[in-house]
């Protein structure tokens, strides 16, 4: 989720303001490893941390290692082995293995590299952190280069066995157009599965505080609110209203957007009328293929819960199904 700290963009305002920092990020796992790959924690000169690389296990020793790194500026990859008898003492529970990437910031891991790591985050651009673990280089790749891991928000090491790819996908985000009453269990399960929920509905009786607290709700009308919000690869958009006054302009927004999933809720009949007036405005037969209607998965749907469930399994399958 968005609300987890942000590494990176820590390691370098330590590193500048003087305090020394190391990156230490999660390379490998084996068994049952507390914390999955990718996993990071920073480190200063004097042993402060943020973060966590095991849930507490091998914290310790990790950061001994990376009072060195800062010294020498030199990177290390540790291995911690857990038999299954010490396993329960520190945490890894039935022989849990994992591998840590050590990188002083400002020795191997140039301050200008994590910089510009840094602001491909900030910009919400894909970005993957690629690590030679044999020559020790390192570089920055796009979407193109690890089409695969990004899709699946997987880092890890390549079949080499020497390459590092850590996976910089930009927290995900779902627009949803109408707060409905299925709006109401959707922003949660939305949230539930790493997403930051916004709602747009420029009727206040139906966008209000009470029924939506905690959740960002949009009073534009929803094509301006949508402009506004901003749609790319890691957003996806589902509209609920029934009014084709407030749907429509958000489904033309969306459908020219890169955003990776256009649901609209609404029977066939109602979807039939809605592809003839995108026809009528000359949207063309593959734009209009990527809206899913009637929104969902086809599982039977009932309630107001049930029918946010379907739409939440349908979102899921199009972020991590097969393209």
């Amino acid at each position: 989720m968005s609300h987890t700290m942000d590494y990176p963009a820590l390691a370098l305002e330590w590193h500048r303001s003087g305090r020394g920092a190391v990156l230490a990020t999660v390379v490998e796992t084996w068994g049952s490893a507390p914390r999955p790959v990718g996993s990071q924690l920073v480190i200063d000169r004097d042993g402060a941390m943020e973060g966590s690389v095991s849930g507490g296990c091998v914290e310790g020793a990790v950061i001994t290692e990376a009072m060195e790194a800062i010294e020498d500026g030199k990177s290390r990859l540790l291995d911690f082995g857990v038999s299954d008898d010490e396993a329960f003492a520190v945490g890894l529970a039935c022989g849990g293995r994992i591998r840590v990437l050590v990188e002083p910031v400002g020795g191997v891991l140039p301050e200008a590299l994590l910089a510009e790591l840094v602001e491909a985050r900030a910009k919400r651009r894909q970005i993957a952190y690629v690590v030679d673990l044999q020559s020790d280089s390192r570089r920055l790749a796009g979407r193109e280069e690890f089409a695969d891991r990004f899709r699946l928000d997987r880092s890890g090491v390549e079949e080499d066995g020497r390459t590092f790819v850590a996976i910089h996908n930009p927290p995900l985000r779902m627009v949803v157009v109408g707060a409905v009453h299925i709006a109401q269990p959707l922003v949660m399960m939305a949230r539930a599965c790493g997403y930051d929920p916004t709602l747009i509905d420029p009727r206040p009786v139906f966008g209000s505080e009470e029924r939506f607290t905690g959740y960002p709700i949009l009073d534009d009308w929803p094509d301006e609110a949508l402009a506004a919000h901003g749609l790319d690869a890691r957003t996806a958009v589902v509209t609920l209203t029934h009014d084709p006054k407030l749907d429509d302009p958000a489904i033309k927004v969306a459908i020219r957007s890169e955003c990776f999933y256009l649901g609209c809720l609404g029977s066939k009949r109602t979807h039939a009328k809605r592809v003839e007036r995108l026809v009528a405005e000359g949207f063309n037969e593959a734009e209009i293929a990527r809206i899913h209607a009637p929104v969902g998965l086809n599982i039977g749907a009932l309630s107001p819960a049930e029918i946010a469930v379907s739409i939440m399994a349908q979102i899921t399958e199009t972020l991590r199904g097969k393209k």
